[in-house]
């Protein structure tokens, strides 16, 4: 997904990080396009992520149900049952 960044973002961060703008422009495109994922992804990246580490499955959903809720994007309250019919269809 191709995000544009917002050219009063790139200056702020250019301004308060020295960075050059070129830069800084590249930073806030990373971290715009790492917050445009969708809840679905997210929930099958997390989970994913989590088993490989051997997490079961309910830690996985309790952990990723905690992270939405931290997270910057608008995601409604999920139940283990949507988030595993998320994972498994």
């Amino acid at each position: 997904m191709a995000v544009m960044s917002d050219r009063e973002l790139v200056e702020r961060i250019a301004q308060t990080t020295g960075l050059p703008p070129n830069v800084a422009e590249r930073v806030v495109d990373d971290v715009l396009a790492w917050h445009s994922e969708s809840v679905e992804d997210y929930v099958r990246r997390r989970h994913a992520r989590l088993q490989l580490f051997g997490t079961r499955n309910a830690e996985a959903f309790r952990t990723i149900a905690e992270e939405l809720r931290q997270r910057p994007f608008a995601a409604p309250e999920l139940s283990e049952r949507q988030l595993r019919r998320i994972v498994y269809g």
